[in-house]
C-alpha cells in the first residue's frame, strides 16, 4: 500500500494567519525542494542534515514567491518514516496556493486525507492505535480528552494489548505444538499457568471495555438538558453556567422556542448544556414544536437538571414540586436528574426549609441556587462533575475512547471465555486452537497487526488533510 509519490498539503489551518506551514513526504521531496528552494547560504538542500532548518527564497524562473524557513527531516527519522520537508511560508492564501502548485508542477500529488499519518503507519512509526489518537489529540477540546489521546499515542494502550497478545501468542504456540504431536498424547502448555494467563487477560479486557463508559464521555462530552415550565429560569441559569448572556431571558413565558446548546469544561470534562422551551399546554404551533424538540432533548441528555416553579402567582408550591419531580423519575427512571430549586433569593428561610424536608422524604437532595443572583453555582457544577467517574483519569489508567477498539474488545473478551470455558471442560486442544487464533486476530485488529485496505480507508478519511 505504501506510494511511492511524493505527496504535499497544507499542514495548518487553511485561511489567512501569520505564518502557514506546507508539507511534503516521499522519496522526492528533497530533490522537489531543492527545485524550488534557494538558501541564503547557497547550500544545496540535499546535503544538508536531518533536523535542520534553513533561510531561503521559494523561486522559480527568477520569480520569487516568499521568503520561507524550510526545514529538513530525512528518513527513517521524520514523522512519516520517509523524507519529509516543510516550508513555513507567510500565511497569505495567495502565497500557500502559489507555493502549492509550484510544487503540483515540480512533480507532487495532493496528500489524501490523513495520508501522512497512514504512512507513518506502514513504515512502522505508529500502530494503528497511536495513529487514530493523532486525530483524537487534534480534534480534543479539554483536558481530559487531551491527556488520554496523548497517552494512547504514547503507546500506553497499545502495549496494555501487545503485551496481553505475546502472552497469549507462546501459549497459542504451545498448543498447536501439542497437536503436531497429537499420537504421543502430550501436553506441552501447562493448564494451570494458561488457567492463570486467561483468568488475568479476562479481567483487563473487562477493565478496558467498562472504562469505554468513561471515555466515550470525556471524548464526546456530557449532553445535560435543562427543562421545566416557562418562565423557571432555564436561559437565565444557561447564562449563569456560561457566565456570558447566551440566551435571551425575559418575563414573558415562552421566550425560548427552540433549544439553544453550549459548551462549557467542568474539572477538565466538556459538558454540553441545553436550554429547552418551558413545558406548558399551548395553542401556538411555534411553540408546541420547541416543547416536542425538548422531549426529544432529555432522551438524548445523559444528565437532566429539572427546574421546577417554587411559586406561582405568589402562592407557594410544594405540593407541585414534589409531584413534578415523581412525574419526571417515573418517565425517565434510569436518568440521573438534578432537582433544582431556583430563584431561593425570593423564597423564605422556612419555604426552602419544607421544600429540602419534603424532597429528602423521597431520597433527593435538592441544589438551591438563584440564577440571577449566581448563587448556588459552583455547588452544581461540582455536582454535575461527580457523574463522571474521574478516578481511573486521576489513577492514570488506560481508558477506551474509539468505538472500532471497544467493538474488538468485546470480540476479543468473547473468544477468551469460550477458551476458558473449553480448558474447564477438557476440550480438545485442535477446537481451543481455533477461539485462541480469533483472539489473538481481535488483539491484532486494534494494533493494526490485522489490518485491511477498508478499515485503514475508513479510519484515515476521518483525518484532516495535511495529516
Amino acid at each position: 500500500m505504501i506510494s511511492q509519490e511524493t505527496i504535499v498539503a497544507l499542514a495548518s489551518p487553511s485561511g489567512a494567519g501569520a505564518i502557514a506551514i506546507i508539507r511534503l513526504s516521499g522519496n522526492e521531496s528533497l530533490t522537489i525542494a531543492e527545485q524550488v528552494f534557494q538558501s541564503v547560504s547557497g547550500k544545496a538542500v540535499s546535503k544538508q542534515k536531518t533536523h535542520t532548518i534553513h533561510l531561503g527564497h521559494i523561486v522559480d524562473d527568477g520569480k520569487v514567491y516568499d521568503q520561507v524557513l524550510l526545514s529538513i527531516f530525512k528518513n527513517p527519522h521524520s514523522y512519516t518514516g520517509e523524507d519529509v520537508v516543510e516550508i513555513s511560508c507567510h500565511g497569505s492564501t495567495y502565497i500557500q496556493q502559489q507555493i502549492i502548485q509550484l510544487l503540483l508542477r515540480k512533480g507532487c500529488r495532493m496528500a489524501q486525507a490523513g495520508e501522512f499519518t497512514l504512512r507513518a503507519f506502514l513504515n512502522g512509526k505508529l500502530d494503528l492505535s497511536q495513529a487514530e489518537a493523532v486525530a483524537d489529540l487534534i480534534s480534543s477540546d479539554n483536558e481530559a480528552s487531551h491527556h488520554i489521546a496523548m497517552q494512547q499515542m504514547r503507546g500506553g494502550f497499545s502495549n496494555e494489548i501487545a503485551k496481553l497478545r505475546a502472552e497469549l501468542l507462546n501459549f497459542a504456540s504451545l498448543i498447536e505444538l501439542e497437536l503436531d504431536f497429537a499420537e504421543e498424547d502430550v501436553e506441552f502448555a501447562d493448564r494451570t499457568q494458561f488457567k492463570e494467563l486467561l483468568t488475568r487477560i479476562e479481567f483487563v479486557l473487562k477493565r478496558l471495555i467498562d472504562s469505554f463508559a468513561v471515555g466515550n464521555v470525556i471524548k464526546n462530552g456530557i449532553p445535560v438538558a435543562i427543562v421545566g415550565e416557562p418562565n423557571v429560569g432555564k436561559s437565565t441559569l444557561l447564562n449563569a453556567l456560561l457566565n456570558e448572556e447566551r440566551a435571551i431571558v425575559s418575563e414573558i413565558a415562552g421566550t425560548t422556542r427552540d433549544t439553544i446548546e453550549d459548551e462549557l469544561v467542568i474539572g477538565g470534562i466538556g459538558f454540553r448544556f441545553i436550554d429547552t422551551a418551558g413545558i406548558r399546554e399551548t395553542k401556538d404551533v411555534v411553540e408546541s414544536f420547541g416543547i416536542k424538540k425538548t422531549f426529544e432533548k432529555i432522551e438524548q441528555a445523559q444528565v437532566v437538571i429539572s427546574l421546577p416553579n417554587p411559586s406561582k402567582g405568589g402562592a407557594f408550591q410544594l405540593n407541585e414540586i414534589v409531584t413534578e419531580y415523581e412525574k419526571l423519575k417515573n418517565k425517565y427512571p434510569l436518568k440521573p436528574i438534578l432537582f433544582v430549586i431556583n430563584k431561593v433569593d425570593l423564597l423564605t428561610e422556612q419555604q426552602v426549609d419544607a421544600i429540602v424536608s419534603q424532597l429528602e422524604t423521597l431520597n433527593v437532595k435538592p441544589i438551591l441556587i438563584s440564577a440571577k443572583e449566581k448563587t448556588g453555582i459552583d455547588e452544581l457544577k461540582n455536582t454535575l462533575l461527580s457523574f463522571v467517574n474521574t478516578g481511573a483519569l486521576r489513577n492514570n489508567e488506560t481508558i477506551v475512547t474509539n468505538t472500532r477498539h471497544y467493538d474488538s474488545l468485546l470480540k476479543a473478551l468473547d473468544e477468551i471465555q469460550k477458551v476458558k470455558f473449553g480448558l474447564q471442560s477438557n476440550l480438545s486442544s485442535d477446537l481451543m486452537a481455533i477461539d485462541i487464533k480469533q483472539a489473538l486476530y481481535y488483539f491484532g485488529e486494534i494494533t493494526g497487526e490485522v489490518t485491511n485496505d477498508e478499515l485503514l480507508g475508513n479510519i484515515f478519511a476521518n483525518f484532516c488533510i495535511g495529516k
